[in-house]
């Protein structure tokens, strides 16, 4: 057979083939049910490990389970990395822990501090300043202070006020005072002293109550102490209206005092004949 005569056999075939959709069954069998194309099947039949799909336009089932899609996560491994994270999430930025000083450099950071400061300065500030835990702070001032007290150095660091200050040591006040009052004299008078004891003891007071305990006018000495800064006002009296008084921080960092209760008893500078005096003034 040539080439020609087999295409030609080819195309016959071709042409009188019939799709097995459009075959119908011989004359001579029974009739019965038609045997199944396996492609239509195929096409025909669902499989049933396959998920069910929603006609369209028909409501979802409220009891069929919904996939959930949420923001993409970004790993630990990956915010370590630097890297991007999937999807244009934020990553979520960890500061970095303060560096932990050891103590030699602990204790030179708080020497520089407390050269500076103009006025006694709490643990508790030193440590925010520090990014240190306030439990090392505290004991490494103790440290420092009585380290320069076994040294013998002509200044001391001290608690007042409620905070921690250098102080020069008492025994070389008069030098101290020698080169810083260079002659003039700064002290209070006997009457602000005076003023000043009352106000310690019987604060807050009232002007008026400060007058009668002195016996004489206090108008003057007591705006001579505020404008010094040594005693400072604190309110009123609910019945009378006036101002009352008391000491201020500045009082306890020149006095060198912590607290009200480091002031020294007045029991013994009280003379024998108090509670007479008392009788007879009534």
């Amino acid at each position: 057979m040539t080439n020609e005569e087999r295409r030609d056999s080819l195309a016959d075939q071709a042409a009188a083939w019939i799709p097995p959709w459009q075959r119908t069954a011989p004359e001579s069998n029974a009739p019965g049910p038609a045997t199944p194309d396996p492609v239509e099947s195929a096409r025909a039949e669902p499989d049933p490990a396959a998920p069910e799909t929603a006609e369209p336009g028909a409501a979802p089932d409220p009891g069929a389970e919904v996939p959930r899609q949420g923001p993409p996560v970004t790993t630990i491994a990956e915010e370590g990395a630097g890297r991007r994270p999937r999807g244009g999430g934020r990553a979520r930025v960890v500061p970095e822990p303060p560096p932990v000083l050891d103590d030699a450099e602990l204790r030179g950071a708080l020497e520089a501090i407390l050269l500076v400061v103009d006025e006694p300065v709490s643990e508790l500030t030193l440590a925010q300043v520090l990014e240190q835990p306030a439990e090392r702070v505290g004991p490494m001032l103790d440290q420092i202070a009585a380290s320069y007290t076994t040294a013998g150095h002509g200044f001391e660091l001290r608690r007042a006020a409620g905070g921690w200050r250098l102080y020069t040591r008492p025994e070389y006040a008069t030098y101290v005072e020698r080169f810083v009052l260079d002659g003039q004299s700064v002290r209070l008078t006997q009457a602000a002293l005076e003023t000043l004891a009352v106000v310690a003891y019987r604060q807050p007071v009232t002007r008026s109550r400060i007058s009668a305990i002195r016996g004489v006018n206090c108008d003057g000495v007591i705006r001579t102490l505020v404008t010094r800064g040594l005693i400072e006002e604190c309110g009123t009296e609910s019945d009378s209206g006036a101002y009352l008084y008391r000491t201020s921080t500045m009082f306890l960092e020149k006095l060198g005092l912590n607290s009200l209760d480091d002031l020294p008893p007045l029991a013994p500078f009280l003379p024998d004949d108090v509670e007479e005096l008392a009788d007879a003034a009534r």
